[in-house]
């Protein structure tokens, strides 16, 4: 579990950073790159309630 919360930190941290880049200098790549890390970060977050959730049975 760790290590998934750790690969969640990672991910957030591309988010803000490349959605900072788009806000700040209307960096189009960024956005699409901004984009792809929510997608990742829905999928981590989403493997992160699952185990939570087994972890809570236990």
């Amino acid at each position: 579990m760790g290590e998934l919360f750790e690969k969640i930190k990672a991910q957030i941290e591309v988010f803000n950073e490349n959605a900072q880049l788009q806000l700040e200098k209307g960096n189009k790549a960024a956005g699409t790159r901004a984009r792809k890390a929510s997608l990742e970060l829905e999928k981590l977050l989403k493997e992160f309630r699952k185990v939570s959730l087994e972890e809570s049975k236990k």
